[in-house]
């Protein structure tokens, strides 16, 4: 139990930590280890234990898992069809303690996501944008998602998304994949 327990608070303080959370630093997704190395380890210690699982089981297991994740990405456009769905749902995990992706779901520090591509900046009813957004005049797209995850800050100045970036483009292209999976993309 002390075990989930700090594991929790250790998910929140990512969570929080990634939109800044009272901290006077915009945030940053962790961009420094590779995708492969970070994972859901902990969740998976805590539910079953590796002595529990049989090697073929957990082959076995593993095999639907793939197979969905590669099919979510699979009617995107390139580079999106191509992105790690892994790595772009726990990159995103940063990202929901602000946003939501869910059709009808809570506007949350930040607007919901859901029906972004293809919206007019600055236009989602129930938020509050910032001056910078209000004013600005482009539509979502996964480019522009892509210019804006490399850094809000410069990419629309005077917004007010306390969040350095993602530098790594194979990162960013793993979140935008996810988000356009996640919130009603279709291609024009």
């Amino acid at each position: 139990m002390k075990f989930r327990m700090t594991a929790l608070a250790l998910v929140l303080a990512a969570g929080l930590g990634a939109c800044g959370g009272g901290s006077e630093e915009p945030a940053q997704l962790e961009a420094d280890a590779p995708p492969a190395e970070q994972s859901d380890a902990a969740d998976d210690a805590v539910e079953t234990p590796a002595a529990d699982v049989e090697p073929e089981e957990a082959e076995t297991a593993a095999a639907p898992a793939e197979t969905e994740a590669a099919s979510e990405f699979s009617g995107l456009p390139e580079p999106y069809a191509s992105a790690d769905y892994a790595t772009g749902r726990r990159l995103f995990m940063q990202c929901s303690s602000c946003h939501s992706l869910v059709e009808g779901g809570p506007t949350l520090l930040g607007p919901n996501l859901y029906g972004l591509f293809d919206r007019h900046v600055g236009e989602r009813e129930g938020f509050d944008y910032s001056k910078a957004l209000q004013d600005a005049d482009f539509e979502w797209t996964p480019e522009k998602l892509d210019q804006w995850l490399t850094s809000p800050r410069n990419f629309l100045p005077g917004n007010r998304m306390s969040f350095a970036g993602v530098p790594r483009e194979d990162q960013r292209t793993a979140i935008i994949a996810y988000v356009m999976s996640q919130t009603g993309y279709t291609q024009d």
